[in-house]
């Protein structure tokens, strides 16, 4: 891919102000995320940001978060600013005697989308994070101007931010879906966000059992429904007309009425939701459903599965 200085780029951009910024700051603070969270720190350099998933004990996620290393004792994680402070709250209990500090730094810094699939290099303080092997955007941390004052945000292009994420398959946690899904019902695995050769971290046992012990039946997948009167926001649940219960994890409008929509669900050929219960993978029964039982939602949604950039396991 081409290298391009990040002030000298032209592709288009859209300020992303629903994302904030966690600052993981000291001597321990790789130490202490490795201790915390999905993917590999070691993997962390510079040059190179991070996917990994926060998980409660059972497996499910809390939040998903975005790291890019500033210096080696100086990380950055971006993740939904509704999430920060309770994510916060619960890695202090962890902190113990660990030389780290943990900082809301929303405020210091922009979150900027970039809708293009070009390499960015560090210029000007700005730090570019790729969004992973399947997407054509990229992220983009600007530190604010004194003044505190953000651009003005574009509502077409944040729809198609949101659309292009739909259709790469790729998730975010919102607060209606936190603690909801197993980390491998989100599809984490796939994209290389979760690590299997680290040490423990918190929610690695039922993460693991998922991997090593059994399929799991239920994983985030892509549709469109054409029905106007169907709306369809993050956590709504319903069923498909084939019976399968699911899971909305984000959606957006289409021209013509309808939604286009990434949904967790049974994968394609399993039993229906409520005959699986009886034939969950060993993790699956001791994660719960993630979706309690909002997953059994009468209300029935005729929609078309699409596409995903990459192969889910069978």
């Amino acid at each position: 891919m081409l290298l391009i200085n990040t002030e000298q780029s032209h592709a288009p951009s859209v300020p992303l102000v629903h994302l904030g910024v966690l600052r993981v700051s000291g001597v321990d603070a790789k130490a202490f995320l490795q201790g915390q969270l999905s993917n590999d720190l070691e993997r962390l350099t510079p040059a190179r940001s991070l996917l990994a998933g926060y998980h409660n004990p059972q497996g499910r996620v809390v939040a998903l978060l975005r790291l890019v290393q500033q210096e080696d004792d100086d990380l950055l994680a971006v993740a939904p600013r509704d999430l920060l402070a309770p994510l916060m709250e619960r890695l202090r209990r962890y902190i113990l005697r660990a030389r780290v500090r943990l900082d809301d730094a929303s405020e210091q810094w922009q979150v900027t989308g970039v809708l293009s699939d070009d390499a960015m290099t560090r210029a000007g303080g700005a730090l570019p994070l790729q969004l992973g092997a399947y997407s054509t955007r990229a992220l983009l941390l600007t530190p604010r101007q004194s003044d505190g004052a953000t651009s003005s945000t574009d509502a077409a292009l944040q729809l198609l931010w949101r659309q292009r994420a739909i259709a790469e398959g790729e998730p975010q946690v919102w607060a209606p879906n936190s603690e909801a899904f197993v980390a491998q019902m989100l599809n984490l695995d796939v994209l290389g966000a979760i690590a299997f050769d680290k040490g423990c971290y918190t929610g690695q046992e039922v993460i693991a059992r998922a991997h090593y012990r059994g399929r799991v039946k239920r994983r985030m997948q892509r549709f469109v429904t054409g029905d106007a009167a169907v709306s369809l926001r993050c956590g709504d649940s319903g069923t498909f007309s084939d019976g399968r219960p699911f899971r909305v994890v984000d959606a957006v409008p289409v021209a013509g009425g309808g939604y286009e929509f990434l949904a967790v669900t049974s994968l394609p050929g399993s039993a229906s939701d409520a005959a699986m219960r009886g034939d969950a993978t060993e993790a699956e029964r001791h994660a719960g459903t993630g979706g309690g039982a909002a997953m059994d939602a009468p209300a029935r949604v005729h929609a078309q599965s699409l596409p995903l950039p990459y192969e889910l396991p069978v």
